[in-house]
């Protein structure tokens, strides 16, 4: 457009009142706009914008170039000063409730791959905004808040130290700069309950939004975060910075035992919306009880009033929600927990009854589970940990229900295998304790024998494959037999009923096997000289009939792997059918 011609709308626009602006008008002041920024002349721009005669102007036209300026500012092309600046004034004078609209599109509209420099950019220029919009302030912060963190939750989650140092993706600049955002909105509440105890709707407003602002950021991105403090690192992470001072707005809006134990029960409303609600409040709940009883961020004002079994039975909800997910940092801070829950309940304390609340079977299931199917080995290492830590901390009838529950239902010889263990701990203890409770000596020992001592396969089980629940049974039954023999009560006779209808069985799967398994390897060396004989290639290839092992096939095996898988084999049976003997032998001695 000709220079005189843009005096000419520039002049009809100032005699113009903004109720007699047409569409066009809005197009054609926009367009202008945009060509000035888009050829870089922003200083030119500027100029105009602040022109004291031409205020009217841009105070009824000039909210719809604050997209463009932002894109402007966000490409870093150019030396944004002069854009930045225009924004600044652009957000002074232009309609609040139109600045807030363009705001929150331009959150919703964020190139995917400048999200963090997008958002950084606005969070600045929202504070005015809001300042300026009187009663709609705390509704429009809640808007702002969740535009916000949307598109935060869409940065990945830095898992090592040094990709949190490096913050490629921006999240924790992104966090650090919300925390800069809300903290006028804290103080706010905080001058409000020094000033007047009297709670105003306004405050209770503000309190809710700032509320969910903590409760979304413990869900995203603190539960996927690591938030272990490093001893031996000067600085804190961004992270857990950020974790320490969402704990802080916590406390400042709400009392701890509130939150985490008396939240208010389910709305009645049975609707998909109220429901995921509640999920993703249970699951910040069950980050802010990590940050507490983990890594103790706030401890010092909770309140030591709570029994540690008061504690673990509410904690068991967050712990079951946190081990119920496949994400190992969820799974990592919910066996942290348990840990720490457990830490602080005396051993042998924990009823029966316990046990009997579908939270307490969830989470045993849950843990039984990530034993057996976890890929990560650190944390199937760890639920061991936790798991045997959980059985020290149960009484007696409780012990005795779960090893028999586990032992019916888990069909892992891994987790039966530690039952084993334990139940042969469990009658050591009541030998040497003054104050043992009975639940693993005679008849109650002997019940609890018949299911775990068995093979549920009958003579058709695979050895290799229960090998740890076999091999843990027999070891029991030397170690109860040899006890019997030197302090006899009343169950020897059930004892060795049970040791020797297994035995029974158990030697006609070892004779089944060794069969098999020497055959099998007999094979393979006759094999090895034929091939020997007739000078085939090393390299060539070889046709073997596929043999079955922990029910795998192994004919993909080279014949070396194959060798030293049926040695072991052998070597096993070996060791079964010398336990084998010896049981006999102390049933026949003590005969």
């Amino acid at each position: 457009m000709a220079a005189n011609q843009l005096d000419d709308v520039i002049h009809r626009w100032r005699a113009t009142k903004e109720k007699d602006l047409k569409p066009e008008d809005h197009e054609l002041f926009l367009n202008i706009g945009c060509t000035c920024i888009a050829q870089g002349d922003s200083a030119q721009l500027l100029d105009f914008i602040k022109g004291e005669k031409n205020q009217d102007i841009v105070r009824s036209m000039g909210s719809g170039l604050l997209g463009p300026l932002i894109k402007e500012v966000v490409r870093k092309e150019r030396d944004p000063q002069y854009c930045e600046d225009v924004i600044k004034h652009l957000i002074q004078i232009c309609n609040a409730y139109d600045l807030l609209d363009i705001l929150l599109k331009e959150i919703k509209d964020a190139d995917p791959d400048a999200v963090a420099d997008t958002i950084i950019l606005l969070m600045q220029h929202f504070q005015p905004v809001l300042s300026r919009l009187g009663d709609s302030k705390v509704p429009s912060l809640g808007l702002a808040l969740d535009a916000l963190q949307k598109q935060i939750s869409k940065l990945p989650v830095p898992y090592l130290r040094k990709q949190e140092q490096e913050d490629k993706y921006g999240l924790c600049r992104c966090c650090t700069a919300l925390l800069t955002f809300v903290q006028p909105f804290v103080q706010e509440v905080k001058s409000q309950d020094t000033k007047c105890p009297v709670t105003t709707s306004y405050d209770e407003g503000l309190r809710t939004v700032l509320l969910k602002f903590c409760m979304e950021s413990l869900r995203e991105p603190l539960l996927e975060a690591q938030l272990e403090r490093e001893a031996d690192v000067t600085q804190n992470s961004p992270l857990w910075n950020f974790a320490t001072e969402i704990m802080a707005i916590v406390l400042a809006i709400q009392p701890l035992p509130k939150l985490l134990f008396y939240y208010p029960l389910r709305r009645k409303e049975d609707t998909s919306t109220a429901k995921q609600d509640d999920n993703h409040t249970a699951e910040s709940r069950a980050c802010l009880a990590y940050l507490l009883f983990v890594q103790l961020i706030a401890m010092e004002v909770f309140p030591a009033v709570f029994s540690p079994v008061f504690v673990l039975q509410c904690n068991m909800e967050y712990i079951n929600i946190l081990l119920s997910r496949k994400d190992e940092s969820w799974i990592l801070k919910g066996l942290d927990l348990y840990a720490k829950s457990l830490d602080r309940v005396l051993d042998s304390s924990l009823p029966v009854q316990l046990l009997e609340l579908r939270v307490f079977y969830s989470v045993s299931q849950a843990l039984v589970k990530i034993m057996i199917e976890c890929p990560i080995q650190h944390l199937r290492v760890k639920s061991l940990v936790v798991f045997q830590l959980f059985i020290e901390k149960l009484k007696g009838e409780a012990k005795h229900k779960l090893f028999r529950c586990i032992m019916r239902t888990s069909k892992h010889a891994g987790v039966e295998s530690v039952i084993l263990k334990n139940i042969k701990n469990q009658v050591e203890h009541s030998n040497k304790s003054d104050h043992n409770d009975g639940w693993f000596e005679g008849t109650l020992l002997i019940s609890l024998l018949k299911d775990a001592v068995s093979l549920p396969q009958g003579p058709e089980t695979d050895l290799l494959n229960g090998m740890d629940r076999i091999m843990e049974s027999l070891n029991l039954l030397r170690y109860l037999l040899i006890k019997e023999r030197k302090n006899p009560t009343t169950i020897w006779t059930d004892l060795c009923g049970i040791a020797e209808n297994y035995i029974k069985i158990l030697r006609v799967c070892l004779s089944m096997s060794k069969s098999y398994y020497g055959t099998e390897l007999k094979r393979l060396h006759e094999e090895k000289r034929i091939k020997a004989r007739e000078f085939k290639e090393a390299s060539g290839e070889k046709s073997m009939r596929p043999m079955v092992a922990k029910n795998e096939t192994l004919g993909g095996m080279s014949p070396e792997a194959q060798d030293k898988v049926l040695q072991c084999a052998l070597v096993t049976y070996d060791l079964m059918e010398s336990l084998v003997v010896r049981i006999e032998e102390i049933i026949e001695e003590r005969v």
